[in-house]
């Protein structure tokens, strides 16, 4: 009886591992990044006066820190390193800034340059020149902590058991907006992401008779993307300046957009 059981759980552990699915069955299709709630407050506030050029060289990562591994040496980054790419998209869809391209200044100059000398009747007045930045968006990653909290709970009883564990990195970032005629560094602000990870299990481990030992374990875990956290914090950065700004009295929202925002006071 006992051998027929054995029999009974090897084929169905066996089965059961037939229906986990394989990699090349769970694909997924490509979608838009969601928009978080940062930008979507962003985007409902008043429209500027005017659009500000800004110019953004650099965002990167300054941190320095590799993905830990155990035993391996690894020459992965802890944190991307496409925040440039990052705070320009948040910078268009903020619509209060107008980034013009600096990363890839050379390139530009580089097809421009092609275009005067395949076209020799092409004037310099037909090619316009490049737009000027009027602020110069300064910054990157500058921290990047683990393990800032963890924890967990579990309990087990008669060889059935449950737990539960997480953990919470933190990553933070500066920006700085500075005045191209002048050098002066007009204002900065810092923000601050949590990554949280986490880790649920429950197992089963019970001896069906002197020599036998039947185990069963399930269990999951989710890890926050760092990308995603890090865009979160330039998104909250953008925000924080646009509002900074208007406080400080550097630019503002136009009437236009505030009668918009606010139709019974017109």
């Amino acid at each position: 009886m006992m051998r027929q059981v054995s029999i009974l759980l090897l084929s169905l552990s066996l089965s059961a591992c037939s229906l986990l699915p394989k990699p090349e069955l769970n694909i997924t299709e490509a979608e838009i990044n969601p928009i978080s709630s940062t930008m979507q407050d962003l985007i409902a506030k008043p429209g500027p006066k005017y659009t500000i050029p800004v110019a953004v060289y650099s965002f990167r990562d300054q941190t320095g820190q590799y993905k830990p591994q155990q035993n391996v040496s690894s020459f992965s980054t802890a944190v991307t390193q496409g925040a440039t790419s990052m705070l320009v998209q948040t910078l268009l869809d903020s619509k209060w800034f107008m980034p013009v391209e600096r990363e890839g200044l050379q390139n530009l100059l580089t097809e421009r340059k092609i275009t005067k000398n395949q076209a020799p009747k092409v004037s310099n007045d037909d090619v316009p020149q490049l737009t000027n930045a009027r602020l110069l968006l300064e910054g990157g990653i500058i921290s990047y902590e683990t393990n800032i909290s963890t924890g967990g709970a579990g309990v087990e009883y008669y060889g059935i058991g449950a737990s539960e564990m997480y953990r919470e990195d933190q990553v933070t970032i500066y920006l700085r907006a500075v005045d191209v005629h002048t050098g002066k560094v007009m204002m900065s602000v810092s923000t601050t992401k949590r990554v949280f990870s986490q880790e649920m299990r429950a197992g089963l481990m019970r001896f069906t008779s002197l020599n036998r030992l039947a185990e069963a374990e399930v269990g999951f875990t989710t890890n926050e993307p760092v990308q995603f956290c890090v865009l979160q914090a330039i998104e909250l950065a953008v925000s924080e300046l646009v509002d900074k700004g208007i406080k400080m009295g550097y630019w503002s929202p136009s009437e236009a957009s505030i009668a918009d925002a606010n139709p019974l006071s017109s």
